[in-house]
């Protein structure tokens, strides 16, 4: 699964290009950007160093898979009273109350992507070899340094907000390093203009430039770049919270339910459906054409071969950041099924530590939705040798990454360590095949509606979707076409349910306008579990008190008594006590409803907890009303004294403040913005 980099030279040839504008003697063995891309060994080199840059903690090795993309309705970072409002705690973001002090909030890393890759664009655009044999190779090399600095530049936007932005090599004179902030409108027009022109150049996964194979899904290749194309479509024409104080001469149009206060307001560009025009056609592009090498894999099996570290054997994944086993990497480690440690697996635990999820976005699920037990899981791995439930409502764990799917590899050196993190080695998946279909249903919806076709596809918004859901209930399955009849209701649920844990519902939800009300949503759901008499909504869908069971049994698959049989566990009622056979343990109801809950003891805890989540987002907030029609009302109240939430400053704040070093050194050309 692994490209072949090598680190060292790669690494070799970006400094010393890199550093060359800057030194006035010249040794004749020194790689400069002229001697660098006057051979494609070197130029391969240049560009295996802008994806070894993204294998950093500050891009996808930690922070932008595992910490920052929570929290929302399907990912947070665990709930609690201690901490709930510190500005300097990067899990998620702090519920929104960062700082300028908080140093891991830094954009550093993401830059040094864009300035290899700007390095590397400039390097052949120049080279000599682009009017030799070796053009088509420098052509694909190219496409691939433009394709890495406009992913690099999508996610400084989705993180940060307006960015400084340019599209060329830091200068020697430092003429164009100290800059201001650009208008994200800008920026998104001028990354779309390079992944237009990058797709020119690369070839779809499993083909080849001249002796170059482009055979797995950690290099660039066409699918993904028309892909990530309709990905900053999507956000250049959703909504974003703006700054009219910077920006005065801002056209974009305002959310009308999201209230501007102090001059920041959640806008769009005006003309917002030309990029929902471009998100359709690039989609349609990839699943109408016949030389498209993807195709949705079994949904279990896609998280198996990740894990094994194996390529994906029908393409579902476009693109994936490559690390390397016992090397780098967390994937599977901050997030994943957990294992206790002092079992058969080793003395260390594992998983789950950054991201978790709550029973609310289990229930979302339909119980025959074969991905529910992929991506969610109640239970964990214990020092006993054998899966042990948790019935802490609020720390699900996501398992797309687990041990048992791991590498015997990995297991052994999991085993063998005494303290510390095993990197994993398992490959972060930036966008799989699956995103294609509902985007593409999504932006076609939107222009035309759901049933009408796009003529390069072949296929309707509706029939995108239910390829997707084909594969989740199988086929020939009624629930395949039961959905919400609210088309664009039905892509915000779909995509809740395919891509949990995978870094991408926040944004979908910030583009969408609707982060806050489905935040709000999820806790509404949660303080109605917790109060115990009363109706569930879910997604849309209300569920009776009596739907979520007082105990759930279990038994296991085999002797040993090791694994849960899945199937086996009464998720959706009560059931009699089946006997001494099965295993039992206590639910939710148990975990929030015991003796102790009903003397306001457990009830108070949990709800403040649930209700203080997120509330750096907006201004204020009132839940008055929805504590008084609960059963604790006086203790809830009491308790929620102690905790005053609200930003104070503005609504939607969904981008992260800019760290003050990296103020300081922009030589007073950079300033925060939204109270920050």
């Amino acid at each position: 699964m692994k490209k072949t980099i090598y680190i060292f030279i790669a690494a070799l040839v970006l400094v010393n290009i890199s550093c060359d504008d800057f030194l006035d003697t010249e040794a004749e063995s020194k790689l400069t950007k002229e001697t660098v891309f006057e051979t494609t060994f070197f130029a391969e080199a240049a560009i295996n160093g802008i994806y070894a840059s993204l294998t950093d903690t500050y891009v996808y090795g930690q922070k932008i898979s595992t910490n920052w993309p929570t929290n929302s309705d399907v990912e947070i970072a665990g709930l609690s009273t201690d901490n709930y409002k510190s500005p300097t705690r990067d899990a998620g973001a702090s519920n929104y109350y960062a700082s300028a002090e908080n140093q891991n909030l830094r954009w550093d890393n993401l830059y040094k992507t864009v300035e290899y890759a700007a390095l590397a664009i400039d390097g052949v655009r120049n080279s000599p070899l682009l009017q030799t044999s070796d053009s088509l190779i420098m052509k694909a090399y190219l496409g691939e340094a433009l394709a890495l600095r406009s992913l690099a530049y999508l996610e400084l936007l989705t993180h940060f907000g307006d960015i400084p932005y340019k599209d060329a090599p830091s200068n020697s004179d430092l003429s164009n390093v100290f800059i201001g902030k650009v208008d994200r409108d800008t920026v998104y027009k001028y990354i779309i203009q390079d992944l237009l022109e990058a797709e020119q150049y690369v070839p779809w996964l499993g083909g080849s430039v001249g002796t170059t194979s482009y055979g797995s899904a950690d290099k660039i290749t066409k699918g993904f770049v028309k892909g990530l194309i309709a990905r900053t479509a999507l956000f250049a024409g959703g909504w974003s919270i703006r700054d009219r104080n910077q920006f005065p001469e801002t056209t974009a149009e305002v959310n009308p339910n999201i209230p501007e206060v102090n001059g920041y307001f959640t806008g769009r560009c005006t003309n917002w459906k030309d990029y929902y025009e471009i998100a359709a056609q690039k989609c349609a592009e990839i699943i109408g054409d016949p030389s498209n090498p993807h195709h949705l894999d079994d949904f279990e099996n896609l998280w198996k071969t990740v894990n094994q570290l194996q390529n994906n054997a029908v393409n579902e994944n476009l693109f994936e950041v490559a690390f390397g086993l016992s090397q780098n990497g967390d994937i599977g480690n901050l997030i994943g099924m957990r294992l206790d440690g002092g079992s058969k697996y080793g003395a260390i635990a594992l998983g789950g530590g950054n991201v978790v999820s709550t029973s609310y976005y289990f229930y979302s699920f339909d119980p025959e939705d074969k991905r529910r037990d992929v991506t969610l899981t109640c239970f964990s791995y214990s020092a006993d040798n054998k899966e042990k439930i948790n019935s802490n409502p609020t720390d699900w764990k996501f398992a797309k990454w687990r041990i048992y799917w791991m590498t015997d590899a990995y297991k052994a050196a999991h085993k063998a360590a005494k303290s510390g993190r095993v990197p994993t080695g398992i490959n972060w998946i930036v966008m799989r095949y699956s995103d294609i279909f509902l985007m593409f249903a999504e932006a076609q919806n939107e222009l035309y509606g759901p049933t009408t076709a796009n003529t390069t596809a072949g296929i309707t918004p509706k029939q995108a979707l239910e390829r997707v859901r084909e594969r989740a209930f199988g086929l020939g399955n009624p629930k395949v076409t039961d959905y919400d009849a609210d088309f664009f209701k039905a892509i915000v649920n779909e995509r809740a349910w395919e891509f949990g844990g995978e870094a991408l519902r926040k944004y979908d939800l910030v583009r969408w306008g609707i982060l806050n009300d489905k935040i709000e949503e999820q806790k509404m759901a949660l303080c109605n579990m917790i109060n115990g008499n009363r109706s569930v909504e879910i997604f849309g869908k209300t569920y009776p008190s009596t739907y979520f069971p007082t105990t759930v049994y279990y038994k296991y698959t085999a002797t040993p008594e090791e694994y849960v049989d899945r199937a086996s566990i009464n998720y959706y009622e009560d059931v009699p006590d089946p006997g001494a056979s099965i295993a039992g343990s206590g639910w939710y109801k148990t975990t929030w409803l015991s003796e102790a809950a009903k003397s306001g003891t457990n009830t108070k805890t949990w709800t403040t907890r649930i209700l203080i989540a997120s509330t750096g987002l907006n201004v204020s907030y009132d839940y008055s009303a929805l504590i008084a029609s609960m059963d604790s009302a006086t203790v809830i109240s009491d308790m929620m004294k102690d905790y005053p939430i609200g930003n104070g400053v503005c609504n939607n704040r969904h981008p992260f403040s800019i760290y003050n070093k990296n103020i300081t050194d922009s030589r007073s050309m950079l300033k925060n913005s939204y109270g920050y």
